[in-house]
This record gives C-alpha cells, sequence and structure tokens, in this order.
C-alpha cells in the first residue's frame, strides 16, 4: 500500500508547486486584475446586503437594527397580486420576441454581410447599421412614435398610399401592437451592434475551407449553410445561453417612452412594476422582494439553459 502511495503524494505534490510556479509566473497579471476584481466585488456584490430590505418593512432614517423585520410577507403580498402576473406575461412576452427576432436576425445579417466583396459598400452597411445603437431611446421613441402617427406618418401614409387600408391607424393606441413594435423598434437600433460578435467569429473561420468547398463545386449558399453556421456556433449557443439568462432582465426604457395609459395593460414590465408600485410609493422592501424574484428567475434560467448546452454540444458556459 506504502509504495502505491507514493506515486500518488508525488504526483499531488508536483501539482501543487506547478500551481505555485504558475502564480509566481504570472504575478504580474495577478495585480493588474487585482483592481478590476475589488471593484467588481465592492459594486457587484457588496450591494447585495440590500436584499435584507425584502424582509423587512424598511422605513429610510432608521438604522439596521432599528428595522422591523416581517419574514416572507413582501413576497406573499407579490404573488397574491393579481397584476403582477400581467406584468410577468408582459415581461416574457417582450422577451421572448426579443430572443427570437433581435437575436436571429443579427447572425443572418452578419453572414449576409460577410457575403459582400465589395469592401466599400461593406463598410458603409457596417457603420450605418452600428449607428442606431448610439441614438438615444428618447430620441428612438420620437421617431417611432412620429412614423406611426395618423398625423403625416410615413407608415400610415404608405399603407394608404397602397390601399392596405382605407384609413391611418393609430398604431401606439392598439394595445395587441405594442409588443410588435417594441421588437422592430429595438432589432432597428441593435441588429447591427449585435452582428459585430458574429462578424468576429466568422472572421475566425479558416479561409481554406471555402477554398475546399468551392473547389468542390459547392455554391455560395451551400457554403453558409455547411462551414459559415458551422464556424460560429459555439459562439451562437453561448449568447443564446447569456440571451436566455437576461430573459427576465429587459430594462423599463422602451416600454416607458414608447408605452402611454391607453396601452399600459402590454407596456408595463417588472421593472416598471418595482418603479411604479416599489420606488414611487415608498414601498422599498415590495420594491426589493420584486428584485429578488426577478433575479432567482433569471439564474434558473440561465442554469437550465447552460444544463441543456452542455448535454447537446458537451461544451458549459458557466
Amino acid at each position: 500500500m506504502e509504495t502505491r502511495s507514493q506515486p500518488h503524494i508525488a504526483a499531488s505534490i508536483g501539482r501543487k508547486k506547478s500551481k505555485w510556479n504558475t502564480i509566481i509566473e504570472q504575478r504580474y497579471l495577478f495585480l493588474m486584475s487585482l483592481p478590476f476584481a475589488i471593484w467588481l466585488f465592492i459594486f457587484n456584490y457588496v450591494p447585495i446586503w440590500g436584499w435584507t430590505m425584502a424582509f423587512q418593512k424598511y422605513k429610510p432614517g432608521k438604522s439596521f437594527s432599528e428595522q422591523t423585520w416581517v419574514g416572507f410577507d413582501n413576497f406573499v403580498q407579490l404573488f397574491q397580486e393579481p397584476h403582477f402576473y400581467l406584468v410577468l406575461r408582459n415581461t416574457l412576452a417582450m422577451s421572448s420576441m426579443s430572443l427570437v427576432v433581435g437575436y436571429t436576425v443579427p447572425i443572418v445579417f452578419a453572414i449576409l454581410l460577410n457575403e459582400i466583396r465589395l469592401m466599400a459598400f461593406k463598410r458603409t452597411m457596417q457603420t450605418i447599421s452600428y449607428l442606431p445603437h448610439f441614438v438615444s431611446w428618447v430620441v428612438v421613441a420620437g421617431i417611432v412614435t412620429k412614423m406611426l402617427s395618423t398625423d403625416g406618418g410615413i407608415v400610415n401614409e404608405i399603407l394608404v398610399g397602397l390601399h392596405i387600408i382605407d384609413k391611418p391607424i393609430q398604431f401606439m393606441a392598439q394595445g395587441h401592437m405594442f409588443w410588435g413594435i417594441v421588437t422592430l423598434s429595438d432589432l432597428w437600433k441593435e441588429m447591427g451592434w449585435n452582428s459585430i460578435i458574429y462578424l468576429a467569429a466568422i472572421a475566425g473561420i479558416d479561409p481554406e475551407q471555402y477554398e475546399a468547398a468551392k473547389v468542390d463545386g459547392a455554391g455560395r449558399f451551400r457554403r453558409m449553410w455547411h462551414i459559415t453556421l458551422p464556424g460560429i456556433r459555439p459562439t451562437i449557443m453561448v449568447m443564446m445561453v447569456l440571451s436566455i439568462g437576461w430573459l427576465t432582465s429587459i430594462g423599463f426604457e422602451k416600454q416607458y417612452l414608447l408605452g402611454n395609459a391607453i396601452v399600459q395593460d402590454y407596456a408595463e414590465v417588472l421593472d416598471l412594476y418595482v418603479l411604479n408600485y416599489g420606488i414611487k410609493l415608498a414601498r422599498f422592501s415590495f420594491g426589493t422582494a420584486v428584485g429578488i424574484v426577478n433575479t432567482i428567475v433569471a439564474i434558473t434560467l440561465l442554469l437550465t439553459s447552460n444544463w441543456l448546452f452542455k448535454r447537446w454540444t458537451k461544451e458549459s458556459v458557466i
């Protein structure tokens, strides 16, 4: 037994020495990353202490020891409110539409953009598609509202001019159209920017594969299907997992700026719910409880999608 365990002991000591040698060799890299690790801890992990507010009847101005603890009362109240489920429906619906449309279209756009051989035109298209990302949602909401207006809106004028509709439609007052308007507005704003990572992944594919496929008689579409798409599949899957993890965290700027009282039942999302029924009403504990539920759902979706991704591809994001 002793003779058998000696190689294992020696191997263990060797691994420890190897780890220490690696740390010593890369000590400057560790020191360079230390400020970022400290920043991450201070601004991402320390604020989690604020989750204790969800289990209190929080009153501003009182110290932590003076707060009244209420246990899970805020969570019980949250799940008993019918309006919460309406807000959750809106959030998941718009997130799912954004995932389907806003996730797939940039992939197609990047592949098609990569096929352009005229470099001047390709750079022009890239620049034009990237620019909307840097435009504020306040400006985008104003543009969308004006384009869909019944008073000189270009969309209504085109539809009436083509005799598709008889009279202008009040798009911004149609609740069942609001999700589509938000999804398409977000697609126009972020499509070019989201395609950058796929263009970078395509640039990493070996050009000899395309040359070999061309020699074998494969056309452009076959090369895209059998070389480009498989070549960027890991990137596509990673981005899908991360997108699913952020499914319930879609912000509120789009909905807040494009929405109105008429379409409120379709426009209100979780972040707006926290703002309207938590912060504005000084119900800080209730708002924190909503945030915790949102985070738990997001983590569950992330872990589930990563588990499925690992089963299908034998790879893992986290």
